[in-house]
């Protein structure tokens, strides 16, 4: 009995050694970025989002709030995706000149870093039925499409903006790793669009501005269903 529960401490360790992994996969991102090396940098951030998206499942499977009661886990994660959906992210736009140089593209980058930083710090941040409230700060994946398709700087500086003020408006926003409701078709849609973006990616320095606007159907999808059901919640709750 005492080797086994030395094998779940171990196990549990371990889990949390993974979800940290991730924070210095972003500090290689952003040194990746900063010498321009682009395609280093989202291959970092995309390894840093498989790790955010499977570090739970470990987790709950090893029972790691049971073994290790007094580290919080949660906190962690919250540590390291803060790191690689916003900070990175953001940095990134601004080297790769998504952004206007000097104090204004400074300006317009802080705004995701406030709203993210209010967002993560929210009680409600992630509601008991496994929904964001607010924007999630996929700011990786805004940045990414704002690189591929190759957007206009007012168009960069309006989506940084837009999804900035998304995080105070509290519509409930699908967990894909986590919500129930249409959990096949999320997870179905969600694989083609991973392999899509792993195409994408190989494709660098200079990436398909076809496949990438071919890949908006997930993103599309994502934000179309989460105001769906939020209306759908609202009117269930009121009736």
């Amino acid at each position: 009995m005492e080797g086994r529960n030395r094998g779940r401490t171990w196990a549990a360790w371990g889990v949390h050694l993974y979800t940290a992994s991730g924070a210095p996969l972003g500090l290689v991102a952003l040194v990746a970025s900063g010498r321009g090396d682009f395609a280093l940098a989202f291959i970092c951030m995309t390894v840093a989002t498989f790790i955010d998206s499977t570090d739970g499942a470990l987790a709950r499977r090893v029972g790691v709030k049971e073994v290790l009661p007094r580290f919080d886990g949660a906190k962690l994660d919250d540590i390291v995706d803060y790191l690689n959906y916003a900070v990175v992210p953001v940095v990134l736009a601004y080297q790769a000149s998504l952004l206007p140089s000097g104090l204004w593209g400074l300006i317009v980058g802080s705004a995701p870093l406030l709203a993210s930083g209010y967002g993560f710090s929210q009680t409600e941040a992630k509601t008991s039925d496994h929904f964001f409230t607010g924007f999630p700060s996929y700011w990786n994946i805004v940045v990414f499409y704002l690189y591929t398709l190759q957007t206009p700087m007012w168009f960069n500086v309006g989506a940084l903006l837009g999804f900035s003020i998304l995080v105070f408006v509290p519509i409930r926003y699908l967990y894909p790793s986590r919500t129930t409701v249409a959990r096949n078709l999320t997870y179905a849609l969600g694989i083609v669009w991973a392999a899509v973006m792993c195409v994408l990616l190989l494709q660098f320095p200079q990436p398909s501005r076809l496949l990438a606007f071919i890949s908006l159907f997930f993103p599309i999808y994502y934000m179309v269903a989460s105001v769906h059901l939020h209306l759908r919640n609202n009117r269930a709750t009121r009736s």
